[in-house]
């Protein structure tokens, strides 16, 4: 024990300051949202949502292209085939959103709006989530557990993974939901007490990823239960899901 305690006392504080000080640092391969300079496909280029492997990116009819961020696998495919580079990956990590639509952007991200005040006095200091893998491939999952780290430590916001839905406010969904759990992630639904929340967190969780329109997915947690917040990503960076579930809370604002 003595030792144990040495050794904190030697690597100090190891929690990030944020959101109360600056984020912790972004690592250089971090991929924002996908942004157009202005005039981008003034000549009808059309290079970038040709590539794009779950066809995120239109072209037309709009006046300039617009991102499905809710599809979007952050891989990079459109910035490399775009000929004159006026495509490329931001660095904002702020991604999640309310709603289905607000993921479909032209270039301006709507923040996640808070919950009603109601629902604010209920979770806003004490949230339990149940975790469903829904058929993901581990790397939302991934991501996800880096939050109950001692860098992250999720548990100061009053925001804990329990093992039963029984003991749950809401659950955090990951994967495409193939259709073998569909009946599972139906039935941790209907064990939550009411009231209750959904997370998708993840492209395959939002709008079935890579696997979009195969038959042996749903295409999303949204086709067997309503979604409260996306976080978009492929997978999403962990600052990513905390800055979406704090602004689902009411704890971020701006």
């Amino acid at each position: 024990m003595l030792k144990i305690l040495l050794e904190r006392a030697r690597q100090g504080h190891r929690t990030m300051a944020w959101p109360d000080g600056p984020p912790p640092p972004l690592p250089e391969r971090f991929r924002g949202a996908p942004t157009f300079a202005a005039g981008a496909c003034a000549e009808g280029c059309r290079a970038c949502a040709e590539v794009c492997p779950t066809d995120c990116i239109t072209v037309e009819p709009e006046p300039a292209p617009r991102v499905d961020l809710g599809r979007c696998l952050f891989c990079t495919d459109c910035v490399d085939a775009c000929p004159s580079g006026v495509i490329t990956h931001g660095r904002a990590f702020s991604l999640a959103a309310r709603s289905r639509d607000d993921l479909l952007s032209d270039g301006v991200m709507a923040k996640a709006k808070a919950l009603d005040a109601r629902a604010r006095r209920l979770f806003g200091r004490s949230l339990k989530l149940r975790q469903v893998s829904a058929g993901g491939c581990n790397g939302c999952e991934a991501e996800t557990n880096v939050l109950g780290t001692v860098g992250w430590d999720l548990g100061r916001f009053g925001v804990q993974f329990v093992a039963s839905p029984r003991h749950a406010d809401g659950m955090l969904v990951t994967g495409p939901v193939s259709r073998n759990m569909e009946l599972a992630l139906r039935k941790t639904w209907e064990a939550i007490p009411a009231p209750k929340l959904v997370i998708a967190v993840g492209a395959c969780a939002i709008a079935g990823g890579p696997f979009a329109g195969h038959d042996e997915v749903l295409g999303g947690a949204g086709a067997v239960v309503p979604v409260d917040l996306f976080v978009p990503g492929c997978p999403p960076h962990p600052l990513t899901i905390l800055d979406g579930l704090l602004r689902l809370l009411g704890r971020v604002e701006g």
